[in-house]
């Protein structure tokens, strides 16, 4: 049937009604899943939903992303179906004292898309079963190319004085071909699950277990007071980070650029970059990174 989600049989929909039941009761934080035929950007929707107000807790999913959003405003977009396109709504300033939660400090919201990148790698080791590392800060890499891209961003309170809310977006590869592939403008190259070999290439199950991964990294940090070192997502963090003690180059958003060692990433989540002429390390919040080698 044209038109049908079932045509290609390597791409089945994605059902809400079963990613509600396995996700949003037992799941905290997760409180309400949309999930979208078709939409400019996940991120974007659930921005706007922040902005009005929407507690956190919200899950929006596409089928399919046209206007999907990277750093530095690039446009990422997949076929219908190939890919999990993902975002959450999390409110950490906020206390939570049924959770037993205090509200984290904002300097420490830098943490939250590494958290999201520590969740994709277990999510992605357990069910596709690859070898699979983080790219510091916000890439996935399996055999050295980049399969799943994360972008946070803060969003005002609703009301003057309010803490930000944050909302981190998700783009997993999954079935994408070889000719369906995106362009990246760092010159990295891009894969998907399935070019890769993996065991699963399901998408239902791989949403699920990224999201639960995600809510139990949450719940950790938040408990900790969002202290990344006390909650132990630091150390899992560097355990996976194929960044840490290589050499890159560093595009930095002022336009200058370091080539250097990276060797570790500090409490605050940046990454320290040590340069041939100078010893002292360079605390780095973001940047663009190469790996040279």
């Amino acid at each position: 049937m044209p038109g049908s989600p079932y045509t290609d049989l390597d791409r089945p929909p994605l059902s809400a009604a079963r990613l509600r039941r396995a996700l949003v009761a037992p799941y905290g934080p997760w409180a309400r899943l949309e999930l979208r035929a078709e939409t400019g950007s996940t991120n974007a929707d659930v921005a706007e939903a922040a902005r009005d107000g929407e507690p956190e807790g919200l899950v929006v999913v596409a089928e399919r992303q046209t206007a999907g959003r990277g750093r530095r405003g690039r446009v990422w977009q997949s076929p219908p179906r190939a890919g999990i396109a993902t975002s959450v709504l999390l409110r950490p300033g906020d206390a939570a004292p049924e959770r037993g939660w205090p509200a984290a400090p904002p300097a420490g919201y830098g943490w939250l898309p590494l958290l999201a990148g520590v969740a994709l790698v277990e999510a992605v080791t357990l069910l596709a079963e690859l070898d699979a590392s983080l790219k510091w800060p916000n890439d996935l890499l399996v055999d050295g190319a980049k399969c799943a891209g994360i972008l946070a961003e803060t969003v005002p309170g609703p009301a003057l004085g309010d803490p930000p809310a944050v909302v981190l977006g998700i783009g997993l590869n999954v079935t994408l071909r070889a000719d369906e592939l995106p362009e990246n403008p760092t010159g990295l190259p891009a894969t998907s699950l399935q070019l890769a070999g993996a065991a699963a290439t399901d998408r239902d199950p791989l949403l699920r277990a990224l999201l639960r991964s995600l809510a139990d990294w949450y719940a950790r940090w938040r408990a900790a007071g969002g202290d990344a070192s006390a909650s132990g997502l630091r150390d899992a963090y560097l355990k996976v980070c194929g960044t840490v003690g290589r050499e890159v180059r560093a595009l930095l958003p002022d336009g200058t650029a370091l080539t250097g060692t990276a060797t570790t990433v500090d409490p605050d989540g940046h990454l320290l970059l040590t340069t041939p002429t100078n010893p002292t390390p360079h605390h780095i919040p973001a940047a663009d990174l190469l790996h040279l080698r």
